[in-house]
């Protein structure tokens, strides 16, 4: 029996989740609402309706099928999308089998071997739908293919232990070091998350913790944050707003519009002097 679970994209010839090309399948829904978030359509685990002013051309063809487009009433029953022809209406969002996720990986299984990649769950937070995410990564192990997640880690023990022999690699996420920034800044506390990985690392696990750098928010905690990860790769995100224009479209405000990305040459340097590896993808 095939096990069902809602995703807003699969992205192929991705290079920057996990070493090697690899296909990523980002899951929906997320319990953290980080403020710089550069895909707020995760984070509810239901489709959403997207609109994106840009490209309208004022046609009316979605208000003449539907009165309650561009109202508040309008409850995203998705059928304003099929008649835009433009693309300013679109449906993030859907729900899929874990073989027809599988099949996706599929197809670009020969160019992930041949890099040293491999398939990675990503979101959103994966572990939200961990029934889902343990049949792709099973499925994966099956086929020989080599398997991230890439996780908040803000789930029980219970559900990351489950699928621990089906994940070769962990993408682990730390936004910051400090209990109280930490909720401020994503909406929930940081213990959970640390005890999670300390399991992680007593069990063996292979991890990569990454930190997203954000400028006036967590840029200060480096220091911390590294003695978190001491003994294990760590990753520093470089911050970027090209998810602006996602929150407009779902109309929602961006807390972090007066934030500047910071100079990518610099925050190579800022990695380097505190025993990182620099990601200029957040």
């Amino acid at each position: 029996m095939d096990i069902y679970g809602n995703i807003f994209d699969v992205q192929r010839f991705s290079i920057h989740d996990g070493p090697g090309i690899r296909t990523t399948v980002f899951f929906k829904g997320c319990n953290l609402r980080c403020l710089w978030c550069h895909n707020p359509e995760s984070q509810s685990a239901e489709p959403q309706l997207m609109y994106y002013a840009g490209k309208c051309t004022g046609c009316g063809a979605c208000v003449a099928i539907c009165d309650k487009t561009h109202t508040a009433a309008c409850t995203g029953c998705g059928e304003c999308v099929k008649v835009c022809r433009h693309g300013a209406r679109e449906i993030s969002g859907r729900t899929v089998g874990a073989a027809e996720a599988l099949a996706a990986i599929e197809r670009d299984r020969i160019y992930c071997e041949t890099s040293g990649g491999g398939a990675t769950l990503s979101g959103g937070e994966p572990l939200l739908q961990p029934e889902f995410a343990y049949a792709i990564l099973t499925g994966c192990k099956d086929r020989g293919i080599n398997t991230a997640v890439e996780t908040a880690g803000c789930v029980k023990w219970e559900v990351i232990e489950k699928l621990l022999p089906a994940v070769d690699l962990w993408l682990f996420d730390l936004k910051g070091a400090d209990d109280n920034r930490h909720k401020k800044n994503t909406g929930v506390s940081n213990r959970l998350i640390l005890e999670n990985a300390e399991k992680l690392k007593r069990r063996g696990a292979d991890i990569r913790f990454r930190m997203p750098y954000i400028p006036g928010y967590n840029d200060d905690e480096l220091p911390q944050v590294r003695q978190i990860a001491e003994g294990y790769p760590l990753e520093i995100m470089a911050y970027h707003d090209i998810g602006k224009s996602k929150y407009a479209a779902s109309g929602r405000e961006y807390s972090c519009a007066g934030v500047v990305p910071p100079d990518k040459t610099e925050l190579a340097l800022i990695a380097e002097k505190n025993n990182a590896e620099f990601n200029p993808a957040l």
